[in-house]
């Protein structure tokens, strides 16, 4: 089958690869009807995710039609539409039994080398490095999906790939960004950077009940794109002194909750932007820390900050002195897809969301090389990209010669 594989920083292929296989009697396999690139494949393609191998499939974004069913798998069944959350949950162990699905116990069989570097390890994702189960992705033809009754979520009649898509990721992940920060009825809050996952924290943040909501942005489709939702100011942080901007948005106290929707290449105008640039390059620090730094600082006290922008390593000149003493909450982690499907989902059946307004870019998965670097370099206005499995009807010597083309 044809996959789009990880080569090396900034090197993503059009290639064959073995097609997938029941490897526990609990798996599916799904043909992939839909797919999307997301700003996490982003640090994947930016190198900056270590225990990547050449040859990783890429993907987290997929949903499709079930092919083929494990032995034990008894609800999902062959010829069901689904789409899969980006975490691999077993739904038994003490985490699953919480909630706290991300952090599943049984489905990172690299669980060791996550507790090297964090202490704990967290569940299995798709597509996302040999820390987090080396699983295969989405951006693929074919996908092998663990855990078959407790993962993908069938997508009712007459709902399209393109409205369910994104359950299985960013629009969870923006909503649990919001509910995360706790909103009461009237609150401020303040979201700094207004990319795919930004833009649902945003629309969920209005729908927590948020009285006002601060978008922050430098790229001017993105700071529209927030514009049309309601109850929304936006601010180029290029243009403007954040801090002092929402301070006066807030009548001198500052915002009630803010989320850090961008995370560790975080992009600024001050000098610690600049210190990041120099201290990655040196391995003095493996995350930029300049978002989450303002986030701290404009934050009211005894505020909440709320993180779904994902951090992988080590920050410096964190002010945790601040945090200290404005008694602030922090929230943050890996999505828990898992709970928030049936209300995101009830959500798009009831009209209240139309997620396709954020696809700016739909294309074929044999074009995925190309719109990788579009949407790295903020090219062509791009805030979100859908592909497509047509590229089957190509011949494979097309697909390679895509891909050689795009790698010279």
């Amino acid at each position: 089958m044809k996959a789009i594989t990880w080569q090396g920083k900034e090197d993503v292929r059009v290639e064959n690869v073995p097609d997938p296989s029941i490897v526990n009697p609990k798996d599916c396999i799904i043909r992939v009807t839909s797919t999307a690139i997301c700003g996490s494949d982003l640090h994947l393609y930016a190198g900056r995710i270590p225990a990547m191998q050449p040859g990783d499939v890429l993907g987290h974004e997929f949903m499709g039609e079930v092919v083929e069913v494990g032995s034990a798998v008894e609800h999902t069944r062959v010829g069901d539409r689904v789409v899969i959350p980006f975490t691999i949950a077993c739904g038994n162990c003490f985490f699953c039994q919480k909630d706290l699905t991300s952090l599943c116990d049984n489905t990172n069989p690299d669980a060791a080398k996550l507790e090297k570097m964090y202490g704990y390890a967290g569940s299995g994702l798709f597509g996302y490095s040999h820390l987090y189960g080396g699983y295969a992705g989405g951006q693929a033809e074919y996908v092998r999906v663990p855990f078959a009754d407790v993962g993908p979520l069938k997508v009712p009649e007459g709902m399209s790939d393109e409205q369910a898509l994104f359950l299985s990721d960013i629009f969870p992940t923006g909503y649990m960004a919001a509910d995360n920060c706790d909103i009461q009825e009237g609150d401020t809050v303040a979201v700094w950077g207004c990319g795919p996952v930004g833009q649902f924290a945003i629309w969920s943040a209005v729908k927590l009940g948020a009285g006002q909501v601060i978008a922050i942005d430098r790229f001017p489709e993105r700071l529209r794109l927030a514009s049309t939702h309601d109850r929304v100011k936006t601010l180029n942080y290029e243009n403007v002194d954040v801090f002092e901007t929402l301070k006066h948005l807030t009548g001198g106290r500052g915002p009630d909750a803010c989320i850090d929707a961008v995370g560790s290449e975080a992009h600024g105008t001050s000098l610690d932007h600049w210190y990041d640039l120099v201290a990655n390059k040196l391995m003095l620090e493996t995350d930029r820390g300049h978002v989450l730094r303002q986030v701290i600082r404009s934050c009211r006290k005894g505020g909440t900050v709320s993180m779904p922008g994902v951090y992988g390593g080590f920050l410096d000149k964190v002010p945790i002195g601040a945090a200290f003493g404005k008694g602030l909450q922090f929230r943050m982690g890996q999505t828990h897809v898992h709970r928030y499907l049936p209300k995101l989902l009830s959500h798009i059946q009831d009209g209240e969301i139309d997620p396709t307004y954020l696809i700016t870019h739909r294309m074929d998965l044999a074009d995925a090389p190309e719109m990788y670097r579009t949407f790295q370099d903020k090219q062509d206005e791009c805030v979100k990209v859908v592909l497509t499995t047509q590229s089957l009807s190509r011949k494979s010597s097309d697909v390679t010669n895509t891909a050689a083309t795009l790698n010279a």
